[in-house]
């Protein structure tokens, strides 16, 4: 039996969840260069839950976009972090409700038990810390794809 391939996954969209750090490397590079306005964040302390809307650019589409002369695709999806103790900000200011936020990395820092911590790398110097109780993460497309307004594949060359 072979490993799963991107191709596997056709046009369905993606529902993934993450509850180790390999796992959560694949939601890092699906998630890597989305955007979403700050007020598309939000923490549920009662439910111990935060929730992100991503504009989330679609890598794993990024080879056909290639070969097949169409523009490049975006999806609004949901990251979910359950088990969330609390949450900090850095670098951002929440009153600026018009800031569009850009996701360049989720990296996991492990502390006592299972749990942790969970940055969310954003653009600009900015960060997003959240303590967990264990690392339980899902990530699940909520729209069709759409052409990326910009009609470009996000760069981080020179």
């Amino acid at each position: 039996m072979a490993d799963a391939q991107f191709e596997d996954g056709g046009e369905a969209p993606l529902w993934l969840g993450a509850q180790d750090d390999e796992d959560l490397r694949v939601l890092a590079a699906l998630t890597q260069d989305a955007v979403f306005p700050i007020t598309d964040m939000t923490y549920a302390r009662n439910r111990r839950e935060f929730a992100v809307l991503l504009n989330r650019f679609r890598w794993e589409d990024h080879a056909a976009v290639a070969q097949g002369g169409r523009p490049p695709e975006r999806v609004r999806a949901m990251l979910l972090v359950r088990d969330v103790m609390s949450v900090r900000t850095q670098g951002i200011d929440r009153a600026e409700r018009d800031t569009v936020l850009s996701l360049l990395d989720l990296v996991f820092e492990p502390g006592a038990d299972g749990g942790g911590r969970l940055l969310l790398i954003l653009a600009g110097d900015g960060a997003v810390a959240l303590e967990l109780e264990a690392l339980d993460i899902t990530l699940r497309d909520v729209t069709r794809p759409y052409a990326a307004p910009s009609r470009k594949v996000p760069n981080h060359g020179a």
